[in-house]
């Protein structure tokens, strides 16, 4: 099977899009990037402000998608969030981390056909020391 990593990538944002409005979320954006780090879906959960890192993988032979999300992955979430939040005129704002991973069963002509999803919230939090 032929693919572009990049393009699995972005199916898996799409489909985690999908996912989610299911859940009643409301997308805010999109590959927010903040320098070098980017946050693939902020989302609001009623009126809890959700920064989601999307992970797909089509085989979980290299480990589970979730594996991805090392504490120095978090690190460069969390900065693009808090420039996120920076950027808010209201500072009060109730807000987590999830994870969302995608291991593919079928992904043909760039598109993903059939898929498991697991939705982690609050899949990690900021360490204040």
């Amino acid at each position: 099977m032929s693919y572009e990593p990049h393009d699995l990538g972005r199916q898996g944002e799409t489909t985690a899009v999908s996912y989610l409005a299911k859940k009643g979320y409301r997308v805010v954006s999109r590959n927010y990037r903040y320098r070098r780090n980017e946050i693939d879906i902020i989302a609001r959960d009623r009126n809890t402000l959700c920064f989601i890192e999307v992970k797909t993988r089509l085989s979980r032979d290299k480990g589970h998608p979730l594996e991805a999300v090392t504490p120095a992955k978090q690190k460069e979430i969390i900065r693009a969030a808090s420039a996120y939040l920076a950027s808010l005129p209201d500072t009060e704002t109730d807000c987590r981390f999830d994870v969302i991973a995608i291991v593919v069963h079928s992904f043909a002509k760039g598109v993903i056909r059939h898929c498991d999803i697991e939705h982690i919230a609050n899949a990690f939090m900021v360490e204040h020391n």
